[in-house]
C-alpha cells in the first residue's frame, strides 16, 4: 500500500515543480502600465521629438521667379538692339537739301545693313540755312516740329557721331576726314554731288553711307561675335530643366541665339573672326575697377629720375577719365635701377646690317624678371595691369626685337613692355642727363594707352578714341547683360536640381535686383542710352554673382544626403531600436492574447 501510494504521488510532484518554474501570470494593472509607458515614449517621439527635429533641421527656400529667370537665360525676355544716332550738320546747305541728303543716305544704309540689331539713324542738326524766306514761312510748323524732335532725340539719346557736310569747289570727288580727338566726321564734296530734287541718283548719299559702314563695320562684327559666342556657350552647357508643368531643355534658343538676336546678321570673314577671337582672349575680364602700375627698370644707375607725374597727367589721365564710364582706374608708379633681366633671357645680339642690338621673340615671354622685379599682381581692389618701361644699358642700345624691329609688346592678361632706348647723342658722348624728361616718356605713354585699350577690349578701328570708347561701352553693356542672364539661368537650374539646398532671402533679394536692372538695361539699349545701359548692366551682373555665390548655398552644394545618413544613424540607432522592438513585442502580445481568446471554448 505504501509503495502504491508513493508511485501515485510522483507525477503530482513533477507537475508542481514544472509549474513553479513559470512566472506568475501578469496582472491587468501591470499590462496597462507597460502599454502606457511604451505609448508615452512613442508620443514623446512623435508629438515632441519629430516636430523639434523638423523645425531645427528645416531648410528655408526663398521664393525665386524661376520662369522669369529662365526666360532671361534663354533670350525670351529681351531682344537688345543698338540704335545709333548720327547727327548731320550742314551749315552751308539749305534745310530741304539736308533733309534730302539724310533721307537718301538712310535708304542706302537700310539697304546695305544686314545686321538688323545694329542700325544707324540719321538726324538733322541745328546748323543749316533756309532755302528761301517764303519756303521757310510755309514750313515753320514742320520745321519747329523737326527741330523739337531732334532736340528731344539729342536729350534722350547720346549721339554716336556728328557729320559735318561742307561743299568745296575744285574737288574732283568727295573726301572724308575722321577727327581722332572727337566723334566727328568731316565730309568735303564738290557741289555737283547734290543733284536736283528731280534726280534719281544721289552720289553724296552713297558716299556717306559707305563711310558710315566702314566706320562701324568692326563694331557690328564685335557685337555679333559676342552674341554668337554666348549662344554657343549657353546651348552647349544647358541641361534639361523642369519647372512645374513646363520642361525647358537645351533645344530652347539661348540668349543671343541667331534666331532671336541676329536676324540676318552676316557671318564675319575668317580673318576678322580670328582677330576678334584673339582680341577677346587677350582682353581682361571685365571688372568695375582696375589698378595700373607703371614701372621704370634699368640695368644700370641711369636714369635716376623721370618726370612721370606731368607726363601721366598730360598723356594718360585724359584717356582714363574718358574710360571711367566703363571702369574706374587707380594708378601708381615705381622705379628700380640695377634691375637685371631674367636669367632665362639670352644676351642681346648685335645686328650688323641694321646697327642695332636684338632680342629674340622666344625670349620675350621670359623678359620679366619676376623673382627680382617688384611687380605685385595683387595691388589695388581690382585686377592689376603692369606697364614696364625698360631702359637698356647704353652699351646694348638701341635694343629692338629681332623679327619685327619693334620695341614694345603685350603680355596677355598681364600688361605691356616698352623698351626706351637712350638718345643717340647720349650714347655717342657716353653721358646722360639726370633723368627722363616728359618728352622722353611721351612715346612710351602713348604706346601704353593703346595697350590699355587692347586689354579693355576696344576695337582697332575706327582710329578715333571717342568712337572706340563708345563701341566698348556698347559691347560691355551687352556682354554684362548676357553674363547676368546666364547666371540667372544657372541659379534657376541649380535650384531645381538640388531641392535640399537652402535659399536665403539674400539670394531672393539679389535675384530681384538683377531682374530689375536687366530690364532697365534692355530698355536703355533699345532707347540708345548706352551709358545708362552699362550702369544698369554693372549692377545686374554684380547682384547676379553675389546671389549665385552665396556662402550658405555654396557650402550645401557639397553636402550630399549620404553625409546626413552617416550623421544621423549613430544617434538614432541606439534610441530607435529599443522603441521599435518594444512596440513590436507589445503588438505581438496583443495579437496572441486576442487569438487565444477567440479559440477558447
Amino acid at each position: 500500500m505504501d509503495e502504491d501510494s508513493r508511485k501515485s504521488s510522483t507525477p503530482a510532484k513533477r507537475f508542481d515543480a514544472a509549474s513553479a518554474r513559470q512566472p506568475p501570470p501578469e496582472s491587468e494593472e501591470s499590462i496597462r502600465v507597460r502599454r502606457r509607458v511604451i505609448a508615452s515614449f512613442w508620443a514623446i517621439v512623435v508629438f515632441l521629438g519629430l516636430p523639434i527635429w523638423m523645425w531645427t533641421t528645416s531648410i528655408h527656400r526663398a521664393r525665386l521667379p524661376l520662369e522669369e529667370m529662365m526666360d532671361w537665360a534663354e533670350g525670351k525676355a529681351c531682344k537688345p538692339s543698338f540704335p545709333l544716332q548720327i547727327i548731320v550738320e550742314a551749315p552751308l546747305l539749305p534745310k530741304n537739301d539736308v533733309l534730302r541728303v539724310i533721307q537718301a543716305t538712310q535708304h542706302a544704309l537700310d539697304d546695305q545693313n544686314d545686321f538688323a540689331l545694329h542700325h544707324l539713324r540719321l538726324r538733322i542738326g541745328n546748323r543749316h540755312i533756309s532755302s528761301n524766306s517764303s519756303q521757310h514761312q510755309r514750313g515753320t510748323e514742320q520745321s519747329s516740329r523737326v527741330d523739337r524732335s531732334s532736340e528731344d532725340a539729342a536729350d534722350s539719346k547720346a549721339k554716336a557721331l556728328t557729320i559735318t557736310l561742307s561743299p568745296r569747289s575744285g574737288l574732283a570727288a568727295a573726301w572724308a576726314e575722321l577727327r581722332t580727338e572727337s566723334a566727328s566726321l568731316d565730309i568735303l564734296y564738290p557741289p555737283n554731288l547734290v543733284p536736283p530734287a528731280s534726280s534719281t541718283s544721289f552720289p553724296l548719299a552713297t558716299f556717306i553711307a559707305a563711310q558710315l559702314q566702314d566706320l562701324f563695320a568692326e563694331e557690328q562684327a564685335l557685337i555679333a561675335h559676342t552674341l554668337t559666342a554666348n549662344a554657343a556657350s549657353t546651348i552647349s552647357h544647358q541641361p534639361p530643366v523642369s519647372l512645374g508643368h513646363s520642361s525647358m531643355t537645351s533645344n530652347t534658343p539661348a540668349l543671343g541665339s541667331k534666331d532671336q538676336r541676329h536676324g540676318h546678321a552676316r557671318t564675319p570673314s575668317p580673318e576678322l573672326a580670328a582677330r576678334l577671337a584673339s582680341r577677346t582672349t587677350g582682353a581682361l575680364k571685365y571688372a568695375p575697377a582696375y589698378h595700373i602700375t607703371i614701372s621704370l627698370f634699368s640695368p644700370g644707375a641711369w636714369p635716376s629720375s623721370w618726370d612721370i607725374e606731368p607726363a601721366v597727367s598730360e598723356y594718360l589721365v585724359p584717356l582714363l577719365e574718358s574710360a571711367s564710364v566703363i571702369s574706374e582706374f587707380t594708378l601708381d608708379t615705381q622705379t628700380q635701377i640695377h634691375a637685371s633681366l631674367s636669367p632665362s633671357v639670352r644676351e642681346p645680339q648685335y645686328d650688323t646690317d641694321y646697327g642695332v642690338w636684338t632680342l629674340r621673340e622666344e625670349d620675350l615671354s621670359g623678359f620679366i624678371n619676376a623673382a627680382e622685379w617688384p611687380l605685385s599682381p595683387s595691388i589695388g581692389a581690382g585686377p592689376t595691369l603692369n606697364f614696364v618701361l625698360y631702359v637698356p644699358d647704353p652699351s646694348t642700345s638701341p635694343l629692338v626685337i629681332k623679327e619685327s624691329q619693334a620695341n614694345s609688346w603685350l603680355i596677355p592678361q598681364w600688361g605691356g613692355v616698352v623698351i626706351l632706348n637712350p638718345p643717340a647723342s647720349a650714347r655717342s658722348n657716353g653721358t646722360q642727363a639726370a633723368g627722363l624728361s616728359k618728352a622722353d616718356i611721351q612715346p612710351a605713354l602713348l604706346v601704353f594707352s593703346h595697350q590699355l585699350l587692347s586689354f579693355l577690349g576696344a576695337p582697332q578701328s575706327p582710329p578715333s578714341i571717342p568712337l572706340q570708347l563708345q563701341t566698348l561701352t556698347r559691347v560691355r553693356a551687352v556682354s554684362l547683360l548676357l553674363s547676368a542672364s546666364s547666371t540667372m539661368g544657372s541659379l534657376a537650374r541649380l535650384t531645381v536640381a538640388l531641392p535640399s539646398i537652402a535659399i536665403p532671402e539674400t539670394v531672393s533679394t539679389a535675384v530681384g535686383i538683377t531682374l530689375e536692372h536687366l530690364g532697365k538695361t534692355c530698355s536703355a539699349l533699345k532707347d540708345g542710352r548706352f551709358a545708362a545701359a552699362l550702369d544698369n548692366a554693372k549692377i545686374a551682373d554684380t547682384a547676379a554673382e553675389r546671389g549665385f555665390f552665396e556662402k550658405s548655398m555654396v557650402g550645401q552644394v557639397y553636402f550630399p544626403d549620404e553625409h546626413k545618413v552617416a550623421v544621423y544613424l549613430p544617434l538614432l540607432g541606439p534610441v530607435g531600436v529599443p522603441l521599435v522592438m518594444s512596440a513590436l513585442k507589445e503588438l505581438r502580445r496583443i495579437w496572441t492574447t486576442r487569438r487565444s481568446r477567440n479559440h477558447k471554448p
